[in-house]
């Protein structure tokens, strides 16, 4: 069966395409190898052009060619979303070159690769702690970078992702009923996260563990505990009036104050 015209063309163009780049892989002309990753990474071919520039980084290691090399090795894994070894290569450029004129960007693509492996807030924050410390290095080095406002972004984005985690896990000793634990982990997330934008349901949450705490608590320590709870209900009202909560918080605090009519009557 005889292919059509087109088909005969682009095959022929994909087969002196490969030849050209696996020549370019073995052959030992620098100045091949370097034209030919240039092409592939201005036409978005980033995993072949990481290829050349993988070979070229240690073949120009020393000469002046060798910072944009690094620089566009580094930018391709980005490209192809090996993050990890990205952060790694940029901070090898960051410290190899401090005085380039792409010093700020790299800096700030190295953060970036670490924002980009950062996970879901359910699992461990490890790789999010790395990318905020990443950022806020960038922020203080480079204030005047027209960066910044993405920087600024991301950060925000990566805080409310540690905070949820933190926020989670305090409240999930309020779901396997450690009332006591909630409250103080609870107490503590709120303390180290001041401006939280989960404050509000952190001290509904406490205050929903520090009502059934009181509820079911044994008579000398019942006391207390309701007017504790009680307590709590106000300051959550002070601070949140129109809470989405507060319907259930006045539920909660109808079950106080009866329990409190109920003991002062024994």
């Amino acid at each position: 069966m005889k292919l059509p015209n087109y088909l005969v063309v682009i095959l022929l163009f994909f087969v002196v395409g490969c030849s050209d780049y696996q020549k370019a892989l073995k052959a030992e002309d620098l100045g091949l190898k370097n034209k030919l990753a240039q092409s592939l990474y201005d036409q978005g071919k980033y995993r072949k052009a990481a290829q050349l520039y993988d070979q070229l980084k240690t073949l120009y290691r020393g000469k002046p060619q060798a910072e944009r090399i690094v620089f566009f090795y580094a930018n391709t894994l980005l490209e192809t979303k090996n993050y990890i070894l990205a952060a790694y290569e940029f901070e090898t450029f960051v410290k190899a070159f401090p005085k380039s004129q792409k010093v700020d960007e790299a800096y700030f693509l190295m953060a970036h690769a670490y924002y980009m492996v950062s996970p879901n807030y359910s699992l461990d924050q490890t790789d999010t702690y790395e990318a905020l410390d990443k950022l806020q290095e960038f922020i203080n080095r480079y204030p005047e970078s027209e960066r910044m406002e993405r920087a600024n972004a991301m950060v925000q984005e990566l805080r409310i992702k540690t905070e949820k985690k933190g926020f989670e896990n305090a409240k999930q000793f309020n779901t396997i009923r450690d009332y006591k634990a909630a409250m103080k982990a609870l107490n503590n997330f709120i303390a180290d996260n001041p401006g939280t934008s989960f404050r509000e349901a952190a001290l509904f949450v406490q205050f929903s563990a520090a009502s059934t705490l009181a509820i079911n608590s044994v008579p000398y320590k019942k006391e207390d505990r309701l007017k504790d709870a009680k307590s709590k209900f106000k300051n959550f009202e002070r601070l949140y009036p129109d809470s989405t909560h507060m319907k259930d918080a006045q539920k909660l605090l109808k079950d106080i104050e009866k329990e409190i009519l109920t003991f002062a009557s024994n």
